[in-house]
């Protein structure tokens, strides 16, 4: 692709697959040295890895379990030498209207998709270069509830993206810039484009299309890279239409 990450390192959190695999992938193409978590699939993990070129690594850690998430960055951040981009893509969607969802549905949602977040990039900060990018994938129903069920996953990525914007405050003085990218419908294992729901959910956006993983990736590339210098607190939707 380029070469405007050359020297970087990225940690890339549920990189085994979907936005996640595309954005490591895209992220090593453009130079820099990625180290990956997963949630379970090794096989999936060792066949992003394969594409990352040398030094690229997978380390298993929940996203919801804190002593994991802890550990894979503190043993990210030693085998890099220090971080430059961290990306949050780890992630689970738990859907369902009030009176079929349970405390265990919240717990399991917030746990990986606010806590894990909040886990990672805390264990993060000492080994966060200045200059450099926190990058979280959220989703545009932070703001956008399409149908029904959608309650606590919407509740999990609008809560992400208030603590990017506070975070964006926090690390301004250090040149770090925290953003959050927002899909809509993407053609992933999760929601894929051929799935029960598509039809109804192609016919509110715009391209009339779901989006292909590269196409987050291609943004977040532009975002940990230099080009983005002056944007931070940033909720940026990439939707086809989505919401509009």
């Amino acid at each position: 692709m380029s070469d405007r990450l050359t020297g970087k390192t990225a940690i890339v959190t549920g990189g085994s697959r979907g936005i996640g695999a595309a954005i490591a992938r895209r992220l090593a193409a453009d130079g820099a040295r990625v180290v990956i978590t997963y949630a379970g699939n090794k096989a999936a993990a060792d066949a992003t890895v394969a594409d990352l070129g040398a030094g690229a690594l997978a380390i298993q850690a929940d996203a919801g379990n804190p002593a994991a998430v802890k550990a894979a960055i503190e043993q990210a951040a030693a085998v890099l030498g220090g971080i430059d981009i961290l990306i949050h893509s780890a992630g689970v969607l738990v859907m369902g209207p009030l009176g079929e969802v349970d405390e265990t549905d919240y717990r399991t949602i917030f746990d990986v998709n606010v806590e894990g977040v909040f886990n990672g990039t805390t264990a993060a900060f000492p080994h966060l270069r200045d200059g450099g990018r926190i990058l979280i994938i959220g989703s545009v129903n932070a703001h956008t509830m399409p149908s029904q069920g959608g309650a606590l996953y919407g509740a999990t990525k609008a809560a992400v993206a208030q603590m990017a914007r506070g975070w964006a405050r926090d690390l301004g003085p250090r040149g770090i810039l925290v953003n959050v990218i927002q899909p809509g419908p993407v053609d992933t294992d999760m929601n894929p484009a051929d799935g029960p729901h598509s039809d109804y959910l192609k016919e509110r956006m715009a391209l009339g299309r779901y989006g292909h993983v590269d196409e987050i990736a291609n943004v977040a590339a532009f975002l940990a890279s230099d080009e983005a210098s002056l944007i931070t607190g940033a909720l940026i939707d990439v939707d086809g239409g989505f919401s509009i």
